[in-house]
């Protein structure tokens, strides 16, 4: 009856929300002119009819679809444009299995319902990688939302590094506690309506104060319950210094004070960096899954193999004994026998692969994983030259992209690769390594690794032997800059998703992400966003300049704007072209395309807030207004016959002030430039 004790909680809790916030509720049908009294008893009608049947289903024993309506007025309060980290929240596939560690879960969940005010309001959960950490976290997500609770899940991801998710983790919390909690909501809005910045600001300072602390001091004792954030693998967010804020904010005094019903369960490795800033603080709790019961950890891994093995008959209870005692407590290891048992290859029998994992060929020392990754990857890659130098050659894509990709964009991106040998279908090397990778049985998701443990491995040599891929290959950030400016120059075209009108802005345009979905590609929206992080990784190459100078010195720039825009995310342009001056600098025959990138920034710079708000103002009031003495405007405005334009007063070169820097609240008394011209430095009274 788990399910049905799940939504009777879920039923209590919302009722006590609609109650808390009726006088917000009320107000706000007086104003949309409804019957208060109606609607009021609409509502309490709705809550109680479910929580009778609910009732009487617990009480009888039986499971019925009882669905439990949420009446939760928002009123139109304006959040729209919040900086929010798409595909970071909570993946109930990655939940523990049933009945599998109760111990550590009970623990978590007395802690967060403990009402004493001294409570830790932060607990780090640790361990060695493979422990099964994310599991736990989403466990725990899940069930907070099952029962009704208020809260986030925020999770970081090695093969997601590129998108700075570090920037947005405060900004994706505050909105999901936005959207579950009316109060918060009213509190939140009412904040950012003094200052639009806070939506889109990538500093975790400004957001920690004012989209989290500030909204949560206004509705102090109205939240109902707990309120539980779950911030999954923080180790995984990049170098040390993509979390230094991060950690700093939660070892706070502030993060020490959060409202007593306030809980942030963190998951990561044990990294020197985190633990050294964890550790001393008395308002975190730490514990490790390295130290939990060895005996209860493998009784949860023998019931796990045991569920992933049934209907096998040559695997009975000794065999799941043995492989439950060999993970030596990882999850992960436990995880890739099961897949590597199962009969999924044609050869060997279900025992014959069993007492490979039993007793592996691998000689040597490493890692229990590092034994069972090479003991899968002999199985799959034949030690054959060619197999090997393909497997490295597919692998170092896969690593080296900036965003996880489908492997039919994977495959879509090598057809354009330089080298005529690696023009090979990607199945022929992946086809087999589901185990290891998502996205090969399911081809409608993205090709990552299934635990980031893998990319740790192939990156290192004394681990991988002859499987070692080195991610950083510069030669393959060269043929990913290849394949992704061979797309720009092919796949761009004007008016990409057919807007039909200037008039309106880019949120009034109903359809407008069904039309980037049906009319930019994976692989052309990939493209755009990170052609020029592999040109910067890449040596010069006079073939791969030729293609750079094509681009930058035709209407397909103006077009890779467009789509910018409609993918929300113009604030590349300015960074790709400044990477591009800096790979060109100094080589010959490239003045042209280097003033036409400077042009580029400087047009951005100037137009980026009206072209990113209405993106066919693009060519209807940017393009016309670019000064005329400029070398891209003398390389556009031909092109474009029909546009106003400027017969008296326009600029003829780009004005000196490009950009008014803000953040001071007091008089400026000094300021330093950097010898290399990139940095500016300012001292002020405040």
């Amino acid at each position: 009856m788990k399910d049905t004790l799940a939504k009777i909680a879920r039923a209590i809790s919302d009722s006590a929300q609609f109650i808390n916030n009726y006088s917000a509720t009320k107000s706000f049908w007086k104003r949309t002119a409804k019957n208060i009294f109606s609607e009021t008893q609409t509502v309490v009608d709705g809550y109680a009819k479910a929580l009778d049947n609910l009732m009487q289903q617990y009480r009888d024993r039986a499971i019925r679809d009882t669905q439990v309506n949420t009446y939760r007025i928002f009123e139109d309060l304006n959040l729209d444009g919040m900086a929010y980290a798409g595909g970071a929240g909570l993946n109930k596939t990655k939940k523990c299995l049933d009945g599998t560690r109760k111990e550590i879960l009970q623990q978590i969940i007395t802690w967060i319902n403990d009402p004493n005010v001294d409570v830790p309001r932060i607990l780090w959960l640790h361990g060695q990688a493979g422990r099964g950490k994310s599991a736990i976290a989403h466990t725990i997500a899940s069930w907070i939302k099952d029962v009704g609770g208020l809260g986030s899940c925020f999770c970081f991801a090695r093969d997601r590094q590129a998108e700075r998710r570090e920037e947005k983790i405060l900004t994706t919390i505050a909105r999901d506690l936005a959207d579950r909690d009316p109060a918060f909501r009213r509190a939140l809005a009412e904040v950012v309506s003094k200052d639009h910045s806070l939506k889109t600001t990538p500093d975790v300072v400004q957001q920690w104060e004012q989209l989290i602390l500030e909204p949560l001091s206004k509705v102090n004792g109205e939240i109902v319950g707990n309120v539980v954030v779950v911030i999954d693998a923080l180790d995984e967010s990049g170098p040390d210094t993509s979390r230094e804020h991060i950690l700093s904010l939660l070892t706070s005094a502030e993060a020490a004070h959060l409202p007593s019903n306030f809980r942030i369960l963190l998951t990561s490795r044990p990294l020197p960096d985190i633990e050294h800033v964890l550790s001393p603080s008395a308002h975190i709790k730490a514990t490790s899954l390295d130290a939990i019961s060895a005996v209860s950890v493998e009784r949860d891994i023998r019931l796990y193999v045991s569920t992933e093995l049934r209907g096998l008959p040559e695997i009975g209870a000794s065999e799941v004994q043995a492989i439950a005692q060999k993970s030596d407590g990882l999850f992960e290891w436990a995880r890739l026998a099961c897949r590597f048992i199962k009969p999924n290859r044609p050869g060997r029998t279900v025992m014959e692969r069993y007492n490979e994992i039993i007793f592996p060929r691998v000689g040597g020392g490493g890692t229990l994983l590092d034994v069972m990754y090479k003991t899968i990857l002999e199985d799959m890659v034949p030690p054959d030259e060619t197999t090997l130098a393909r497997f490295r050659s597919v692998m170092q894509q896969v690593m080296s992209t900036f965003a996880p990709l489908r492997l039919d964009t994977l495959n879509e991106m090598r057809s354009h690769f330089p080298s005529e040998e690696d023009h090979f279908n990607m199945i022929i090397i992946l086809e087999f390594m589901a185990p290891l990778l998502s996205g090969i049985s399911d081809r409608c998701t993205v090709v990552r690794p299934l635990h980031a443990s893998f990319y740790d491995f192939l990156n290192d040599p004394s681990r991988s032997g002859e499987y070692f891929v080195g991610a950083s290959s510069i030669g393959v950030h060269c043929s990913l800059a290849f394949a992704s400016l061979r797309t720009l120059c092919n796949d761009l075209k004007f008016n990409i998703c057919g807007l039909e009108s200037s008039y309106s802005c880019n949120l009034e345009v109903a359809d407008l992400e069904e039309r980037v979905s049906k009319n930019i590609t994976p692989h052309l929206s990939y493209s755009c966003q990170y052609w020029a992080h592999h040109l910067r990784r890449a040596d010069y190459d006079s073939r791969l300049a030729m293609l750079v100078k094509i681009f930058v010195g035709c209407e397909k720039l103006l077009f890779w704007l467009e789509v910018l825009c409609l993918l929300d995310g113009l604030g590349h342009a300015t960074s790709a072209l400044a990477s591009t001056i800096s790979w060109l600098q100094g080589k010959e025959d490239v003045e042209d395309a280097l003033m036409l990138a400077q042009d580029g920034i400087k047009f951005v710079q100037n137009f980026g807030s009206v072209i990113s708000h209405s993106t066919p103002h693009l060519y209807i009031s940017a393009l016309p207004f670019t000064p005329s003495n400029t070398k891209l405007s003398g390389m556009l405005m031909p092109k474009f016959s029909h546009l106003v334009s400027v017969a008296v007063g326009g600029q003829k070169e780009w004005p000196a002030a490009q950009v008014a820097l803000q953040g001071h609240t007091r008089s400026v008394q000094s300021v330093g430039f950097s010898s290399d011209g990139k940095r500016i430095v300012s001292g002020s009274y405040d």
